[in-house]
């Protein structure tokens, strides 16, 4: 199983110290985000320049807030600083990060993903002469492009950003689609794949699994309960993906959310619903969970993330528990 890690961002814990050993530890690679706090871009490059084989990216970077030729620049240099072991994981963020932080209007979610990807791999073909595009909402003229091969991953949700991947992409970064249902989204992806002649077998599939390791399971699994809490109540995506399987306790979540319980949205969250969002527990029954995740269903390279609400108390204990190296010991 190759196995990566979704560093937290926020914080006491340092993603530097955590990618180093992450390494130690086996990890195939690393994998930030970029909500609030930290750059993703920075902290990655401070990761590339002291270590030497782990894969490194970002998990994800919107297309709203970076313009399609920087996402391609950055692109460029993390790859070049890293040796070639970086992958652009990008994504389309929630209306309440783009509109509320960034102060952009949250407009044509799809349609921007599409063009951001199509110009970014444009930008990076390096051999296609110079780049012009005309599209719907980005219009470019007149630029050489930069040749790098960068893999470019996508964490669609919804049906019409699953097309997405399936024409452009060489991965799938799912967040809070229950594991049971990844086998049914990925047709989505499949279809659209073999409509550009495209091999689905070659797209990775690399979800976020929220995870959590302590000797006691309650705790782990609060944490994870908090997790699904915070995403199920704060953006109308994510309840849409986890409300397709569990439409009643999404809407208790949400209506508890919004409240401003978050204890109480906490509690909403069945153990179902921890069952099919996370793994959790004691070591050994984590790993467990784990490794059965990815024997049944169609997940690749599973992103282990701990909640950032447990990151500072349970982040380097999670992340050494579910290590390759732990695993084959």
């Amino acid at each position: 199983m190759h196995l990566g890690a979704l560093l937290p961002h926020l914080g006491d814990t340092d993603p530097l110290e955590l990618a180093t050993d992450a390494e130690k530890w086996g990890y195939d690679s690393v994998w930030l985000g970029e909500l609030w706090g930290r750059s993703s871009v920075v902290t990655l490059t401070r990761i590339a320049c002291h270590t030497e084989d782990i894969g490194i990216g970002t998990a994800i970077t919107n297309v709203y807030s970076r313009s399609p030729a920087t996402l391609a620049m950055t692109a460029v240099t993390l790859d070049d600083a890293a040796d070639g072991r970086f992958t652009l994981g990008v994504g389309t963020s929630t209306e309440k990060a783009i509109s509320d932080l960034h102060g952009t209007e949250f407009a044509r979610p799809v349609r921007r993903a599409h063009e951001a990807i199509e110009l970014i791999q444009r930008f990076t073909s390096g051999d296609k002469g110079r780049v012009r595009y005309d599209g719907e909402v980005f219009s470019v003229a007149d630029f050489p492009p930069i040749e790098a091969d960068v893999p470019i991953y996508h964490a669609a949700l919804g049906p019409a950003n699953r097309r997405v991947v399936g024409r452009l992409c060489d991965g799938w970064l799912p967040h809070n689609i229950p594991f049971p249902d990844l086998d049914d989204a990925f047709e989505e992806i499949a279809t659209a794949a073999r409509e550009r002649e495209r091999d689905p077998e070659a797209i990775t599939v690399a979800p976020y699994v929220p995870a959590a390791v302590a000797e006691e399971p309650a705790v782990a699994e609060r944490a994870i309960r908090s997790h699904v809490a915070y995403y199920v109540g704060s953006a109308a995506g994510y309840r849409n993906a986890v409300g397709a399987r569990f439409p009643e306790a999404s809407e208790a979540i949400a209506s508890a959310w919004n409240k401003g319980d978050r204890g109480e949205a906490a509690e909403a969250v069945t153990e179902e619903m921890v069952g099919a969002l996370g793994v959790c527990g004691t070591p050994e029954d984590a790993r467990t969970q784990l490794e059965e995740l990815h024997e049944n269903t169609i997940i690749d390279t599973p992103l282990v993330i701990v909640p950032q609400q447990a990151a500072d108390e349970l982040a380097a204990g999670t992340l050494e528990a579910l290590a390759p190296l732990a695993t084959e010991s």
